[in-house]
């Protein structure tokens, strides 16, 4: 105890001696009442209040100095804890202990037992080490973070089906009249003869027949229970349904992307070695030898486009780079910028990269005009029924989705037989 703690001391002892002689002087004055067989006068009951006021500041006196006493205690306690310390860490070498091995703890034990007092430093240093408090430890307190939304690769941008652009779906069956043969107009007069004005002219009727279209139904449902839509977030149910959403869009792309890669109108490449890649100016020749053909076939009805899987992107744009010089046929394409849709051009007929066109060896893509392919779409959507018996939703999402053929020969595949 330093030395003012004495002072305290003699304080303490002091006011209890007070203290004493207050309580004596009260109980004598109510035992004098008592005797008398009487209650207290006004002189006494005056009495007795000042030293009910004396007693109560003794009392708060002695709670202060037994509190002051006590931290005063403390704090030098808690000194001489880190006096000693700090005294052993000088002599161990650190404020904490960790044994390598079993063994290297054991030499230290036994050098301790047979008395070096280095050794018994260390060892008290050791087990009196501060437990090492890990999140591990803290589960129970430690948030799990959710950030951002749910990470799904998923391609539902159909290139293929925009760029066809999609017409209303009228009923379950429907025909698309086409032209198979047209009338006929020609000079007057036999073939190769001299025109004659009573000579019959040429004559020969329209047939139109129809296509027919049947609407293909496409669609999907998920069982999703209350519990895992009130308690996810992001909420279960927009997730389910975005990805059936997501689901309907690429078996739609691949519906058009199949019927137009299923055509066997094919434009060869020139010979090329076996392995060996077909060069810009080959495939370049090639497409407009395609491109060439389906204007025969829709007279330019429509807009022509190339479309190419993925896989064949390397084929395409790794021979035409974006550097656009002033005699190039295309403006190149960057990688950069890759992804589904149109990701360039060549000699002004767009590149249509679809994830969903089936990749076939030696088949570098296909040219088409939307006058020869025409896709047909009703959206359901999202649909959903509640089932109370077992606390869950039905949720589903379809579609109505038919590609249909108007011209075969609107359609030419490039390709390498060789």
């Amino acid at each position: 105890m330093p030395a003012n703690g004495q002072a305290t001391d003699a304080m303490i002892r002091r006011h209890e001696v007070e203290l004493n002689e207050r309580t004596s002087a009260a109980d004598a004055i109510i035992a004098n009442a008592q005797d008398s067989e009487r209650d207290l006068n006004d002189s006494e009951r005056e009495t007795l209040a000042g030293l009910r006021t004396r007693m109560g500041e003794i009392k708060n006196d002695l709670a202060e100095l037994e509190s002051t006493r006590d931290i005063t205690e403390q704090v030098y306690a808690r000194a001489r804890q880190v006096d000693q310390a700090i005294t052993t860490a000088r002599r161990v070498g650190s404020t904490e202990v960790e044994y390598p091995s079993t063994g290297a703890y054991l030499m230290d034990y036994i050098a301790g037992a047979t008395g070096s007092k280095s050794a018994m430093e260390r060892l008290e240093v050791y087990t009196r080490a501060a437990a090492h408090q890990k999140t591990s430890d803290n589960l129970g307190v430690v948030p799990d973070p959710i950030i951002g939304g749910v990470v799904n690769f998923i391609d539902a941008s159909r290139p293929l089906v925009n760029f066809l652009g999609p017409q209303n779906l009228p009923s379950a069956t429907w025909y698309r009249p086409k032209v198979t043969q047209r009338t006929l107009v020609g000079a007057q007069g036999s073939a190769g003869a001299a025109a004659d004005e009573k000579a019959e002219l040429s004559s020969q009727k329209m047939t139109i027949t129809r296509l027919t279209g049947t609407a293909v139904t496409y669609g999907g449902y998920v069982n999703v229970s209350r519990q895992d839509i009130d308690f996810s977030q992001p909420s279960m149910l927009d997730v389910v349904v975005n990805d059936l959403a997501s689901q309907y869009a690429i078996q739609t792309e691949t519906a058009a992307g199949a019927l137009i890669g299923a055509q066997a109108n094919n434009v060869e490449l020139a010979p090329v070695a076996v392995g060996v890649a077909p060069s810009a100016t080959e495939l370049t020749a090639g497409l407009w030898t395609a491109v060439a053909n389906v204007y025969a076939a829709v007279k330019g009805v429509g807009r022509v486009g190339l479309v190419v899987p993925p896989a064949r992107l390397g084929s395409w744009g790794a021979l035409f780079a974006p550097v656009n010089p002033t005699n190039a046929q295309s403006s190149g394409f960057n990688a950069a910028d890759f992804g589904s849709g149109i990701v360039g051009s060549i000699s002004g007929i767009p590149v249509i990269c679809s994830p969903s066109y089936p990749v076939v060896t030696n088949h570098f893509g296909a040219v088409f005009s939307t006058a020869a392919v025409e896709v047909y779409e009703q959206r359901v959507g999202a649909l959903q029924v509640t089932e109370p018996s077992v606390l869950g939703v039905q949720v589903a999402y379809a579609g109505y989705f038919t590609p249909m053929l108007i011209e075969t020969a609107g359609v030419q595949r490039i390709v390498n037989l060789t």
